[in-house]
């Protein structure tokens, strides 16, 4: 398999992660919903929900968006990523 060709097996795999991930937190909202619970229980619910979700697809959507860099085999990294940056 070429180098391209496992980008885009892993570009998929991560999209399907996401999928699968956006149905099962879709399901848990419903399920919030369904339950007879107080307003403050299905907020703070609610609230653990959207930061586990944000946990878990933020990660594999920024790496499906990140740019591709890339360099020849043997090519030093460019000059200034070596040089120390003043605060």
């Amino acid at each position: 398999m070429s180098r391209d060709e496992q980008r885009a097996a892993m570009r998929q795999v991560r999209e399907g992660l996401i999928e699968e991930l956006e149905g099962l937190y879709h399901q848990a909202f419903d399920r919030i919903g369904r339950v007879e619970l107080g307003e403050g229980a299905v907020a703070r619910l609610t609230q653990l929900l959207l930061r586990s979700r944000e946990a878990a697809i933020t990660p594999l959507q920024e790496e499906i968006e990140a740019p591709l860099i890339t360099r020849a085999p043997g090519e030093s990294p460019p000059a200034a990523a070596d040089e120390p940056t003043e605060a």
